[in-house]
């Protein structure tokens, strides 16, 4: 695995906030049987999280800035970098005792992600990447999948939900690919789907209405295992857009263009 001074500090704030989140997490599954207050536990959990991330990371790089899902934007000294930080990615997954979830990680420099670190710590995943250097799960080196046609591939996806996102876009998107494909999924984690297109497991995801928070990392996880990744109108202005579009060379392609036709 990537052993730099940059990953060195991100794997070590992302795993002591995971070992906070796996013993949350443990307590949110009796939770469940109560039907009393788990809400608000997660919350707090997400909220300690953060708190951990910020302190690990700000005593590390104390000039760098900060996009994180609960503070906000903070400014740094250091215009040029800025920790994007979501503690809990999937956080309905983790309300609901679903051990799919994540910590999700970026440095982004002058607007591009150059690092990344995802962490599921209940599965004890730990996906790491930083530019020319590769992308790794644990210590094994990762390549995206290398199937040709959209007909033997399966493809993640997001799922709009009760007051969020366009349910009649989505429908439409949804016509077109389903046909096309093996087998359509759902993970409730986008920073987990980009992941696993960087591990080979799925070979696309496609989500609209993201935040910076949910993509930086996977960004640079797909790309440096070889993959490709854009916005659905096949820029390079995702955590502007908020839309990614991730797969190999081929499939990224062929979904693109049925996702246009929609």
């Amino acid at each position: 695995m990537i052993r730099s001074p940059l990953i060195t500090v991100m794997v070590q704030a992302v795993r002591k906030a995971g070992r906070a989140l796996a013993r949350d997490f443990g307590e949110v599954e009796q939770l469940q049987v109560s039907m009393k207050g788990p809400a608000d536990f997660v919350s707090a959990a997400d909220r300690k999280a953060e708190d951990t991330l910020f302190a690990e990371l700000s005593r590390a790089r104390p000039a760098y800035g900060f996009l994180m899902e609960e503070r906000g934007a903070v400014e740094g000294t250091d215009p040029a970098n800025t920790w994007v930080v979501d503690p809990l990615d999937g956080t309905t997954n983790f309300l609901h005792g679903i051990p799919i979830f994540s910590i999700s990680l970026a440095l982004v420099r002058n607007g591009m992600p150059v690092a990344g670190v995802i962490f599921n710590p209940v599965m004890d995943e730990l996906y790491v990447a930083e530019s020319g250097q590769g992308a790794y799960l644990n210590d094994r080196r990762l390549r995206v999948a290398a199937r040709k046609k959209l007909a033997d591939s399966v493809v993640s996806c997001g799922l709009p939900h009760m007051g969020r996102g366009d349910h009649g876009q989505f429908n439409r998107e949804l016509e077109k690919v389903q046909p096309q494909v093996a087998g359509l999924r759902r993970t409730g984690s986008a920073a987990i789907d980009l992941a696993w297109v960087a591990a080979g497991r799925f070979d696309a995801f496609w989500e609209r209405n993201l935040s910076p928070w949910d993509m930086a990392a996977g960004i640079i996880l797909v790309r440096e295992a070889g993959g490709f990744v854009s916005d659905m109108d096949n820029g390079d202005k995702m955590l502007e857009k908020g839309h990614v579009l991730a797969g190999n060379e081929m499939i990224q392609r062929d979904l693109q263009k049925l996702l246009k036709a929609a």
